[in-house]
């Protein structure tokens, strides 16, 4: 007798197969529509014809309509920030400095690498960007304007203050240069690592704490925002007393929040050899008489982090000011870029006079229009008072302006509930800002307190910085111990699929790496993250809110693996970025060894279209065990689901199954998996696996087992499928 086989929609990993009657337990590029499985929409490569893949990680992503109805994407990786407009990607990233050099190439012969010199110390460190254009010709090299003018390259070693190296794509030729030619030189805003590492890493600085037994004293004489000692030149530093100070090899100091390294004592006074803003840290001011502490020996910071700190890689909080992009580095400053300007494509982002030059997070409050800065500086314009409870916001309508008065609108408030401020996400009526413990709600009410600041909920902290969206008035988010959300209240919500991710998660050292993205057109809130072996995001969990009910929330996982997604308002479909580790010297970056970023239109057709090439996406989801009994469960017969269930007591017999498929393109695959004994490995029908067409009436199988799981796949490119109601035809065949 034919009999229907229903399954409760999501994916259930929190029992096991057997315990999953009439249930799901697995899937991988899968979604539930209305209730039912089926295969999700395929993505293309977006960008310029063979100039489409971005330099480093995508670790930040924003859509928006600006007044001119040009439709924008900025993307920043951990090295270069891009706007992508009319299929085209452009370099905006701004420039921290620029240097014009005379005499500056060393090359020899038969080696890639080539030396650049410097005139005064660069400030510039290993992996960093820089763009070289305004080439006079090096004698000596066959190396030309060509392999030089309006390129970027990643720079591979540091070996002094004032030297640097690259490595060119092929190895010199010629007879050898000796400091020759000229170039001008701009050193692009370092913004940090394409993962999240542990020890010592990207601005941080001296993050654990001094030695106490550091060696402490002042400066004698103040020194610039600059690549210069004292005095406003050379490279060394005068100190009150520096007869304690190790002098010999490459040693550090610390002042204020600034790193310093140096290579020699002279004098019982002055430390040579200076190379400011090492480390990862930023340079800065200092007055005469700052402290200056020994940070060469710090042995218990060393054993601290390199037992379990994680330090943030390179990131971006990126939003929009009405036609303004505006652009702040994780931990670092804040940049805008007009897109409604002159030829705004052929500009770059620049600094944003006035406002914090470190915090952790940024958000635009609409419709009030304030730029809001979280975990941000007590002292604007000092790095080293940034606070991370801090809060602090501009002037209405003015984004230069952060000192509050009597006539503006600008302020400031310092959380109380966490250690750190890991993200906040602009909502209907409030943005909303969570701590590592905590969910607060910052709401507009005008003058007098600009903001109202209400604590909203406790131990349900964010994850990091991108684990969270907002939709329809409720914030999602991922935590350390959970999923949650906010409309109006705190929930926690189910998850059948919990222990299966958290239990797989690298939180130690990648909780940064969790990134969310909305699917609004599926209803679908996407988790990518990294699991426990891994350093970059490689697996997804969605949750369902439009199939959702508290009875059975419906969750799918997958391997689909995205840094960064923006969901389909302005563009009309998701985008979203994928890195790829390793040496990749991608079109825009010569050199680069931090692998690569593509951007991609997702529910576009059935596969995956990159670089020219089609491939298939498979999806697949597999159906814990069902069993009978001797007689039909009256729950069956109304409710649909498992219409024989039982114990199993008796051994099935199935001699054939009619596929049933709302839609189907191309070939589906179902395999039916036969067990006697939950910990037997299944087996297939001898006659299976069975390929499906739109033609396929019914399936003739020579199936007998207690229990039996069904598959349902597609193996090439140009299959899709969406299933319907599944019959077998079972029976009764004995106890043995």
């Amino acid at each position: 007798m034919l009999q229907k086989i229903g399954f409760a929609p999501g994916i259930n990993k929190q029992v096991t197969p057997t315990g999953a009657e009439a249930q799901w337990i697995d899937c991988d590029n899968v979604r539930f529509r209305y209730s039912l499985p089926e295969k999700i929409g395929g993505w293309n490569q977006l960008g310029n014809v063979n100039e489409n893949e971005l330099t480093g990680a995508g670790r930040g992503l924003h859509h928006f309509l600006n007044s001119l109805s040009q439709r924008y994407a900025i993307i920043g990786t951990n090295r270069i920030l891009y706007a992508f407009q009319g299929g085209v990607f452009y370099d905006i990233h701004p420039i921290k400095t620029t240097t014009t050099l005379t005499n500056a190439f060393s090359t020899e012969n038969g080696n890639s690498s080539v030396t650049i010199t410097f005139s005064t110390s660069h400030n510039i460190n290993i992996n960093d960007i820089i763009l070289l254009d305004n080439f006079t010709t090096i004698t000596g090299s066959n190396f030309g304007a060509s392999d030089f003018d309006n390129k970027k390259f990643m720079v591979t070693s540091v070996p002094t203050a004032t030297t640097l190296t690259v490595t060119m794509p092929s190895n010199e030729t010629g007879s050898g240069a000796a400091t020759s030619g000229g170039i001008r030189v701009q050193h692009y805003y370092p913004v940090g690592t394409p993962v999240q590492e542990k020890g010592y890493g990207w601005s941080l600085g001296t993050w654990g704490g001094e030695a106490s037994s550091a060696v402490t004293t002042t400066l004698n004489g103040a020194l610039g925002d600059d690549a210069f000692g004292t005095g406003g030149s050379g490279t060394s530093i005068v100190l009150a007393d520096a007869t304690q100070f190790p002098d010999t090899g490459t040693n550090f100091i610390k002042v204020g929040t600034e790193e310093i390294s140096y290579t020699g004592v002279t004098g019982g006074t002055t430390l040579t050899g200076i190379i400011r803003a090492v480390r990862g840290t930023t340079r800065a001011s200092h007055s005469d008489g700052a402290t200056v502490t020994n940070t060469s020996d710090f042995t218990a910071w060393s054993q601290q982090t390199s037992e379990g700190l994680a330090l943030d890689p390179g990131m971006w909080s990126l939003d929009n000011f009405g036609d303004k992009a505006i652009c702040l580095i994780h931990d670092g400053p804040v940049f805008e870029w007009d897109s409604s300007a002159s030829n705004a494509v052929n500009t770059r982002a620049t600094i944003i006079s006035g406002a914090p030059t470190a915090s952790r997070h940024m958000v635009v409050s609409t419709p009030d229009r304030h730029l809001v800065f979280f975990g941000t500086e007590t002292t604007i314009g000092d790095p080293g008072t940034q606070d991370d409870m801090f809060i602090r916001f501009s002037d209405q309508e003015d984004i230069n302006t952060y000192t509050p008065t009597a006539t503006n609108t600008a302020g400031t408030q310092r959380l109380a509930d966490g250690s750190q401020i890991r993200g906040a996400i602009r909502g209907r009526d409030a943005i909303y800002v969570w701590t590592d413990t905590a969910l607060f709600t910052q709401r507009f009410v005008g003058q007098p307190f600009t903001f109202a600041f209400a604590q909203v909920g406790t131990n349900c902290g964010l994850v990091g910085q991108n684990a969270c969206v907002e939709v329809d008035g409720s914030a999602y988010w991922m935590s350390e111990n959970g999923f949650f959300r906010y409309a109006g209240k705190l929930e926690s919500l189910p998850c059948l699929v919990e222990d299966f991710v958290y239990d797989d998660i690298n939180l130690a050292s990648g909780n940064q790496m969790v990134s969310a993205g909305l699917n609004n057109l599926f209803g679908e809130v996407i988790w990518f993250y990294p699991t426990s072996s891994s350093s970059v995001v490689n697996r997804m969990v969605a949750y369902n809110y439009f199939d959702s009910s508290p009875q059975r929330p419906v969750w799918t996982v997958g391997t689909l693996a995205r840094t960064m997604w923006q969901d389909s308002a302005v563009f009309g479909s998701p985008h979203a970025t994928e890195y790829t580790a390793g040496n990749d010297s991608s079109f825009d970056v010569v050199g680069n060894t931090e692998g690569r970023t593509i951007y991609y239109q997702h529910e576009t057709g059935t596969d995956q279209v990159q670089g020219g090439a089609t491939t298939a996406i498979l999806a697949n989801i597999s159906s814990g065990d069902f069993d009978i009994t001797a007689q039909r469960a009256a729950t069956g017969q109304q409710t649909g689901i498992a219409t024989f269930r039982g114990d199993g007591e008796f051994i099935m017999k199935i001699r054939r199954f009619i596929p049933d498929f709302i839609s189907q393109t191309g070939t589906t695959r179902i395999t039916l998996e036969l067990r006697n004994f939950p910990n037997e490995t299944a087996s297939s029908s001898s006659l299976g696996p069975f390929d499906i067409t739109s033609s396929t009436l019914k399936v003739d199988t020579r199936a007998r087992a207690r229990s039996i799981a069904l598959k349902v796949e597609n193996t090439a490119a140009s299959q899709s499928w969406k299933l319907g109601t599944f019959r077998l035809d079972i029976q009764p065949d004995g106890r043995r």
